[in-house]
């Protein structure tokens, strides 16, 4: 799956585990990785997407695949500006 931000696959992996609503103790667990190892996933996915939160984040990742796979996003809310 490409993103226009460069994700790695690890990226996107934490991406879609917090769509989830996972903390990050709990991705660790998971992914078998440290908590520090997510918070550097999810602050490396910040930067490259240019979100402020991982709210918008999660936001973003779901626009993102819903244009992927030819779904009107439409019905998403706007992303802040």
């Amino acid at each position: 799956m490409a993103h226009s931000a460069n994700l790695t696959q690890a990226e996107i992996n934490v991406i879609q585990l917090l769509s989830h609503g996972m903390s990050n103790k709990a991705m660790a667990q998971t992914s078998m990785v440290s908590i520090r190892t997510i918070e550097s996933h999810v602050s490396h996915a910040l930067m490259k997407t240019g979100c402020r939160s991982r709210l918008e984040l999660v936001l973003w990742w779901q626009k993102q695949t819903r244009a992927l796979h030819g779904q009107p996003i439409s019905k998403l809310p706007p992303m802040p500006a």
